[in-house]
């Protein structure tokens, strides 16, 4: 059973079309939405919207976002928040967690992370320095050592000495647990294309795990998901689409057929 089952549009909500993300055309002629699979792709060209409509389903989802700012403070979500408070979201039970990731956050993550540790560290030092011996020192020395402690548990006693895509996908195996929901924009920047099936095979374990995924992504790789969703933004509409059918894998298959040929049209001598 899926978490999410729909959004649609509250009946007493008016928008200001002039006003981001209302002036898209794929928001403001959107009324509903269904989700029928465990994974769905958002999937379109650049500027489609595709990652406006995912990061305003995430923000109506109240979904946690692993960035340094939490999703109602970032003010680069602003628009998702307008977003949400156009919709109804249509749930069908309730997911352990929820999370919103950009692949461009996780440094963000790792840096803030990373300095939630220093701080600990520093407060430690002035317990240790200020407060005399006895049961209050241990005591809250031990509350901040713990916290310390779970996080180096979590992500590692250098969480930003990893490479970009090894820090994202050790993230997510951290982050992403049973019976999640989790809204995630284009997850393959950082990866090779063999950590995308890696990736691949974290999301479709997870799935028969009761997790729901909604993914904007122009990676054909993992968009070919066996049992996915695909939905195509395109000339403001969002539409079904088939693997076959997406651009992104058309291309992808006739350069990778014969580079020389289509080279040859992009690059005249």
């Amino acid at each position: 059973m899926l978490t999410l089952s729909a959004l649609r549009r509250r009946p007493d909500h008016t928008p200001d079309a002039q006003s981001f993300p209302w002036s898209l055309p794929l928001v403001r002629d959107l009324d509903a939405l269904e989700f029928i699979a465990p994974v769905t792709f958002l999937v379109g060209e650049n500027g489609s919207g595709k990652s406006t409509l995912l990061e305003g389903i995430a923000a109506g989802m109240h979904a946690v976002a692993a960035g340094r700012r939490d999703l109602p403070r970032d003010p680069s979500l602003a628009a998702a928040r307008a977003f949400a408070e156009g919709f109804l979201f249509v749930r069908r039970r309730h997911a352990r967690t929820r999370l919103f990731l950009r692949a461009e956050d996780v440094f963000g993550f790792t840096q803030r992370i990373g300095a939630d540790m220093h701080d600990l560290d520093a407060d430690a030092r002035d317990i240790a320095a200020s407060i005399p011996e006895g049961y209050g020192r241990n005591l809250a020395l031990g509350v901040v050592r713990g916290q310390r402690a779970a996080f180096a548990r979590s992500y590692g006693e250098n969480p930003d000495g990893q490479s970009h895509g090894e820090t994202f996908l050790a993230l997510l195996r951290r982050r992403l647990v049973p019976n999640g929901l989790y809204f995630l924009d284009e997850p393959e920047t950082p990866l090779s294309p063999t950590r995308v099936l890696a990736l691949m095979a974290l999301v479709a374990e997870l799935a028969g795990q009761g997790c729901q995924f909604v993914i904007a992504t122009h990676s054909p790789i993992l968009m070919a998901l066996p049992g996915a969703s695909i939905l195509l933004a395109e000339g403001g509409r969002l539409r079904a689409a088939a693997w076959d059918d997406i651009e992104h894998v058309r291309v992808t298959r006739a350069f990778l057929a014969n580079p020389a040929a289509l080279l040859a049209k992009l690059l005249p001598s």
